[in-house]
């Protein structure tokens, strides 16, 4: 039988990623949600907002770097779903294509701030937001404690670096 501590320990990458995962769908729903332009009510300057987006943007790039070269390479050894060809690093892959076009209107619309199109940075966020939210829910819930069980022993989990 498992003690609360070794549970603890058991869903240290879940709980880990939790607090980053929840975060990044925090910012993300803010930056949808002052897309409509309400960022000047709250008194944001368009080059405020657009600097919170890309904030998002290079949030989710470090992160999801660091998670490809540091910690599916381990995870990968043993669980299918870390793989190079698989549903995490697939996901990354449309995620990343959904902040290339984000940062792609950063770009334009700090250069050309008259034609910022609320309309046009939902329908950016629209595209990727379903496969980033179901990726990072997915994500923590292949990394808790009862699927990690199942491919490591506390003191092999214990060595990964997060």
């Amino acid at each position: 039988m498992s003690s609360a501590r070794d549970e603890a320990k058991w869903n240290r990458l879940a709980d880990s990623m939790t607090y980053f995962h929840n975060h990044f769908k925090h910012e993300f729903d803010a930056v949808y949600e002052l897309a409509d332009g309400s960022f000047s009510k709250r008194g944001m300057s368009l080059p405020m907002y657009l600097r919170l987006a890309a904030q998002l943007s290079k949030g989710l790039t470090a992160h999801h770097t660091i998670e490809e070269r540091y910690i599916f390479p381990i995870l990968a050894k043993r669980m299918t779903s870390f793989k190079d060809d698989e549903v995490h690093l697939k996901s990354h892959e449309a995620i990343h294509h959904g902040l290339d076009e984000l940062n792609a209107l950063i770009r334009k619309w700090s250069e050309e701030p008259s034609t910022y199109k609320p309309d046009e940075m939902r329908a950016c966020l629209d595209s990727w937001r379903e496969v980033l939210f179901k990726h990072l829910d997915q994500e923590v819930q292949d990394l808790s404690g009862e699927n990690m069980k199942k491919y490591w022993t506390l003191e092999e989990l214990e060595r990964i670096p997060i």
